[in-house]
């Protein structure tokens, strides 16, 4: 064999066992979990309390939740956090919705806080929905829920969003797709032949009824913002977008994204 293609033989031998090697392995790549948690008042939401509710194919979930202020008619943010960690590292962001009277269950996912199973996109839509129906039993329709999705709970947030008839959808960092995410950062690999878990945000927007807010940081080196503008552009009206200028990835809150979304809430009536 020439010295030429004896090359070329070893690279696409090489590349087809780092191409199966991150196959194998794309999931452990794509979620990071934090399995403890510590205790909600512990984690600064001392009116929030651990929760624990069943998923469809069994598993006990443990999340946490803190009721709407008394007399109030505001509805209550399911947030679904991003892809490393685990909820205690979202109580910053929970704190001024609950502070402003809004009902919160920082949901959790199988695989992290010490939840059992193993996170895939389809078992954390079974997350949400059993998430749903927790509040369904405790008296809050879906109708009052507000779905509050973060990176990687984005495409959480915006399958529940087909799936129910909720008061709205805030997206945060948010993708078309976690295939086109992939793509630019893997672009040398065929991901779009190999993803597992691709969360289709992009063929589900435009199914959404409820008063949409996407906001986005134009220096995003994690989701691209352009992904959030395309996500933005397919979605059917009333939606709204927030590009904020000098935010990145995880900076949003330092750049107001919460008081951008209150005031959402607000403009939408709830």
């Amino acid at each position: 064999m020439a010295a030429g293609l004896r090359f070329v033989f070893y690279f696409l031998a090489a590349y087809a066992m780092f191409t199966a090697a991150i196959y194998l392995a794309q999931r452990r790549m794509m979620y990071f979990p934090a399995t403890y948690l510590p205790r909600p008042i512990d984690a600064g939401l001392a009116d929030a309390a651990a929760v624990t509710f069943r998923t469809a194919d069994g598993l006990d979930l443990t999340s946490w939740y803190a009721q709407a202020r008394s007399g109030s008619d505001l509805p209550t943010i399911v947030y679904f956090h991003g892809n490393a960690g685990n909820i205690a590292g979202r109580a910053a962001r929970a704190r001024p919705f609950m502070q402003a009277g809004y009902g919160m269950l920082l949901a959790e996912y199988r695989g992290y806080g010490g939840n059992p199973g193993s996170p895939s996109e389809l078992g954390l839509y079974a997350d949400g929905r059993a998430a749903m129906a927790y509040l369904e039993g405790r008296g809050v329709p879906a109708a009052d829920v507000v779905l509050f999705g973060e990176s990687l709970g984005s495409g959480v947030a915006v399958q529940l969003a087909v799936e129910y008839p909720v008061a709205a959808l805030v997206l945060e960092a948010p993708y078309t797709s976690t295939t086109d995410v992939a793509a630019g950062a893997y672009w040398f690999l065929p991901v779009r032949q190999l993803m597992k878990d691709r969360f289709e945000s992009i063929n589900k927007i435009g199914d959404i009824d409820a008063p949409l807010l996407v906001v986005h940081g134009e220096h995003d080196r994690t989701i691209p913002v352009a992904l959030g503008r395309r996500l933005l552009a397919a979605a059917a009206e009333p939606r709204k977008g927030v590009f904020i200028p000098r935010a990145g990835h995880n900076d949003l809150p330092s750049h107001g994204s919460d008081r951008i979304v209150l005031d959402f809430l607000r403009e939408i009536g709830r």
